[in-house]
């Protein structure tokens, strides 16, 4: 009996290293697994199987995507302008917008109006009253649809308009809506509604692709008014969950070109979701911009089809020419090692950084991590807040009062590398210091964390977090 035992460990080492070796580009990620794998044979291996593996070439679609719906085409001609057309406020400004054009096909558009939507009630009773006056189209793309009260109400309002005529379109994510949805929407869908989830599993109940999930919060109403943040559609994003209690999050309302950025963003995840990837999109979904708006917006995408981490490209260029501070909100503070490097030089250089985070967790691991790397940052001079009037779900960073991202990627590994995410990218000064506003009320509602509050954590509190940070690669 013990040599079987013997042998299945063998197998199982044998296994976890042939995996990180052929499968796996990240050393971090490697490592974290085959620790796993070891400390926890065969359920280690079965992890792997649903949370590590990479994307198959037939499941990357971008650049199919893109070429039918004609975004490579107007990135080149914006690309081949930029020498004469691109000038911002700053050198900084034009290089992150350079960098997007050329790793993300980001086009800058100018004439936007852009509305702050900081709190949940807020929000959702924008977004409800928008909906109500949608004539033509509705487009939603959620990682996140409860069926509450809120994901009710807004399920009502779709099958109230479907019944007008509006198309209307809605796409989850199956992991972060916790199953199908076809029930909940089944009278949307017979008044001629379309819900899918996002790139739907071969095997309904075995869903190799768990791992990597549409994290974005997007939603296009007649093509004119947009949507973009960090709330999902839920009552625990409106106050209404007694374990976090106020939901602290931000959203934008967004009218102008960027608008027609968004629903290229959705038609994208939707061709590729629906497998229509050859069809062009009906041009009623991109109407003229009537919108004489003065703030320059890039909506930039990112996620694991690509080798390269867009958005976390975006915030290093930030962060490396931030002059005299740079302002973090974020649920989830897991950088990678090149992300943590570039933040203690802007520290050691002078630059006043500035890190609130939540004071509870929703996820134990990440949560424990996030508290280790809190930990080196104080430690190297910068304030770090932890958040005490609810639960601190936004994600912003902002630089130098100058340029602002808001949207659903999160600092962390997770969000760089394995989520579909989407951010708005807002160059204008303004904007960047409304957003400023919100995080100063923020650290108003926040205690500020010191050397001496983590010297007096306990010893098992400490090795929570050194165990944590070990998985931080994979969570």
């Amino acid at each position: 009996m013990i040599w079987i035992e013997i042998g299945l460990y063998l197998l199982n080492a044998l296994i976890a290293i042939t995996i990180a070796l052929f499968e796996r580009r990240d050393i971090a990620a490697a490592w974290a697994w085959m620790l796993v794998m070891f400390l926890l044979p065969g359920v280690g291996l079965l992890a792997y199987m649903f949370l590590g593996r990479k994307l198959s070439s037939n499941q990357i679609f971008d650049i199919r995507a893109q070429q039918n719906l004609g975004v490579s085409e107007m990135a080149r001609y914006q690309k081949e302008s930029s020498a004469n057309h691109i000038q911002l406020e700053s050198p900084m400004e034009t290089e992150l917008v350079n960098l997007f054009l050329n790793t993300d096909d980001a086009i800058l558009t100018h004439q936007n109006e852009v509305m702050l939507l900081n709190d949940g009630k807020r929000k959702f009773k924008q977004l409800f009253r928008d909906l109500k006056h949608a004539r033509y189209n509705i487009n939603i793309e959620y990682f996140t649809i409860y069926n509450d009260d809120l994901g009710q109400q807004l399920r009502d309002i779709l099958v109230q308009k479907a019944k007008a005529g509006v198309r209307i379109k809605v796409m989850y994510d199956l992991f972060g809506s916790k199953g199908s949805k076809t029930a909940m929407f089944k009278e949307l869908i017979e008044n001629g509604g379309e819900v899918i989830p996002f790139m739907r599993p071969r095997f309904s109940y075995l869903n190799f692709r768990i791992n990597f999930r549409n994290h974005r919060k997007i939603v296009v109403i007649d093509g004119s008014i947009g949507y973009i943040g960090g709330f999902n559609v839920g009552d625990q994003y409106v106050g209404q969950n007694s374990r976090f209690g106020y939901w602290r999050d931000t959203h934008l309302r967004i009218t102008g070109s960027a608008v027609l950025q968004l629903q290229s963003r959705f038609f994208m995840d939707w061709n590729a979701s629906n497998k229509k990837n050859t069809e062009r999109i009906d041009i009623s979904y991109f109407p003229q911009n009537e919108v004489h708006g003065n703030v320059p917006i890039q909506i930039v995408s990112s996620g694991p089809e690509s080798e390269i981490q867009k958005i976390k490209q975006g915030y290093i260029k930030m962060i490396a020419a931030a002059q005299s501070s740079i302002k973090i909100e974020t649920p989830y503070f897991i950088p990678d090692d090149a992300l943590m490097e570039i933040l203690l030089i802007a520290i050691k250089t002078g630059v006043h950084v500035t890190l609130v985070i939540p004071n509870q967790p929703d996820h134990f691991f990440v949560y424990r991590a996030t508290e280790y790397y809190a930990q080196q940052l104080v430690a190297a001079g910068a304030n770090v807040y932890m958040y005490q009037k609810g639960f601190m779900h936004v994600k912003t960073i902002i630089v130098d009062e100058k340029v602002v991202s808001v949207g659903s990627a999160n600092l962390d590994i997770r969000s760089f590398k394995l989520n579909f995410e989407a951010n708005a990218f807002i160059y204008n000064q303004q904007i960047a210091q409304q957003v400023g506003q919100d995080i100063k009320q923020d650290i108003n509602d926040s205690e500020l964390l010191t050397e001496h509050y983590f010297k007096n954590q306990s010893n098992w509190t400490k090795i929570k977090q050194q165990f944590s940070r070990l998985l931080s690669p994979i969570l």
